[in-house]
């Protein structure tokens, strides 16, 4: 009998031990959210330079930071793509300089120094819809990315935001050659 009187102490002093973790472990506090350091600024971003390769495709996503818009351009002909993106009143349609009509507080316009066409003026990137360049719907920042023309070696990009937000762009290569020139628009200023 004594030795079932110890077992059982045992079997409690074990199963005590073990519920006493329990609550432990269930009331660590959550993670804290990640920070979100966008100290980019709204200014006008730029990089000189042309590149003969051309524009093939448009993308974008969502991160828990920022928007962002990648341009894809492929790997036929030499140098990297230069840029200028900055913030306008309006985004002019190349060679008429129309309205692009944008939905938003605020416009990017966003100029990539690359044609979206082939030395014999075939189009390298057909948009399915010129008004809606990508399906930004539910976005935080993005409100519509829009065509607005290719035109002397250069394409430019209509982007509506939500507001004037701080912003970065940058090129990164492709996997299997070409470049990607990336937008990134904050969802909101740091505090």
């Amino acid at each position: 009998m004594t030795l079932s009187i110890a077992r059982r102490r045992t079997a409690v002093l074990a199963l005590s031990g073990i519920l006493a973790v329990v609550p432990v472990l269930t009331l660590a506090p959550p993670a804290a959210p990640a920070t979100c350091a966008t100290e980019w600024g709204s200014l006008a971003k730029k990089k000189p330079g042309f590149t003969g390769k051309q524009i093939v495709n448009l993308r974008s996503g969502q991160h828990p930071c920022f928007d962002r818009l990648v341009v894809d351009i492929n790997a036929a002909g030499p140098g990297k793509p230069g840029y200028r993106v900055r913030y306008v009143k309006q985004v002019s349609m190349d060679g008429s300089g129309d309205a692009v009509p944008l939905r938003g507080g605020a416009r990017i316009q966003v100029i990539v120094r690359a044609p979206a066409y082939n030395d014999q003026g075939r189009l390298t990137y057909r948009p399915a819809n010129r008004r809606e360049l990508v399906d930004v719907s539910g976005y935080r920042t993005f409100r519509q990315v829009a065509w607005a023309g290719s035109f002397e070696g250069q394409t430019t990009i209509g982007l509506g935001v939500r507001a004037r937000l701080p912003m970065r762009v940058f090129v990164l290569p492709r996997a299997g050659g070409g470049h990607r020139v990336v937008i990134d628009v904050a969802h909101r200023w740091t505090q």
